[in-house]
């Protein structure tokens, strides 16, 4: 019934994200949650979906989580688009739970540096800074319900605002995975992400104190923001593991994302892995472009990363430490964006 219940949840929802528009790039909110902030993953243009497994299943395929042996930890750094001063720092956990199942935590932040106020009676500033900051808080369930379909469910708290600013979302995901094939090497995966109702900004920052014309006396004017709708989406993604030699794995990844406020996006990728103690990857997104025939995406789609796995046991599979970085190539002036990330498996 779990897996039933899920694979319902996809297919009524995919249905309205395929029909996303392309001319409304730009229109939802919290873009904070199309940004991939850890390192593994990133590195390969974000086309694991079939495949990711861990903490970072979080952000790609929420039913990841559920090839989780026992315990990951997970932190990295971001610099996102280099040369702005947004840093992106992250945290997850996942821990397997019964038999089969697995729960995960993450929490992303967002810091935009300082910014000068300006006012219409000092626009050069030096009244004082304020310090935009936005969040992201997941809590995840995921079941293996048999030896080859895993599928889960993420919520997602959002919040990003000022200090007399802000804005809160409660939103969700669902994932399905399948893995099939000798030693599972054929995989195929499909996520819904981001889905929630609009919101709207409240807070203090949208009074103002002003005279009332004729009156001779000051009264406070309030304003309504415009609600805004998040950044959903689709994606179905497939992989193949290929096996060289005795102890190298050569992966291939596909993917396509339909967002609904954004351009579609299809993505390709490469692993290599040696003794699983040493990877690097390279992957490659293209943008649906035919609407209006503009780049209008700051990354290139050129994404490449590696990992080195240190094991902190004797036997095969068991404790061990990675170490992952990625770089994303991005348009002039940013100088990219890159990811730094740590992972302890136990």
């Amino acid at each position: 019934m779990k897996k039933i219940s899920i694979l319902t949840i996809v297919s009524l929802v995919s249905g309205s994200l395929f029909a996303g528009n392309p001319q409304r790039v730009g229109s939802a909110g919290a873009s904070e949650l199309l940004n991939n902030s850890w390192a593994r993953n990133s590195g390969w243009g974000n086309v694991n979906t079939a495949g990711v497994r861990g903490v970072e299943s979080v952000f790609l395929n929420i039913a990841g989580i559920a090839n989780v042996e026992n315990l990951e930890l997970a932190f990295s750094n971001t610099q996102w688009l280099s040369g702005s001063d947004i840093t992106i720092n992250s945290i997850g956990l996942v821990k397997t739970v019964g038999g089969s199942g697995a729960l995960a935590i993450s929490l992303s932040n967002f810091s935009y540096g300082d910014l000068i106020v300006r006012t219409e009676a000092q626009p050069d500033g030096g009244i004082s800074t304020i310090s935009p900051y936005a969040a992201i808080i997941t809590g995840g369930y995921a079941q293996k319900f048999t030896e080859s379909i895993f599928g889960g469910v993420n919520l997602k708290f959002y919040n990003q605002g000022l200090p007399n600013l802000s804005v809160s979302a409660l939103l969700v995901d669902a994932g399905v995975q399948y893995h099939t094939g000798k030693d599972n090497r054929l995989k195929f995966g499909i996520t819904l992400r981001n889905i929630g109702p609009s919101a709207a900004f409240g807070g203090d920052g949208l009074s103002i104190q002003a005279t009332v014309p004729g009156g001779g006396y000051s009264q406070t004017f309030s304003s309504r923001s415009a609600k805004f709708e998040f950044p959903s989406n689709l994606v179905i993604g497939g992989s193949y593991d290929f096996y060289p030699g005795s102890d190298q794995m050569l992966t291939a990844a596909i993917n396509f994302q339909s967002n609904s406020l954004q351009k579609d996006e299809y993505g390709l990728g490469l692993e290599y892995s040696f003794r699983q103690t040493f990877m690097a990857r390279v992957g490659y997104t293209i943008f649906d472009n035919r609407i209006d025939r503009q780049q209008t995406n700051v990354h290139t789609g050129l994404a490449a990363g590696v990992s080195f796995m240190l094991p902190m046991s004797k036997d095969a599979g068991g404790n061990n430490l990675a170490f992952d970085y990625s770089f994303r190539a991005t348009r002039t002036p940013f100088l990219g964006t890159h990811t730094l990330g740590i992972r302890l498996s136990l």
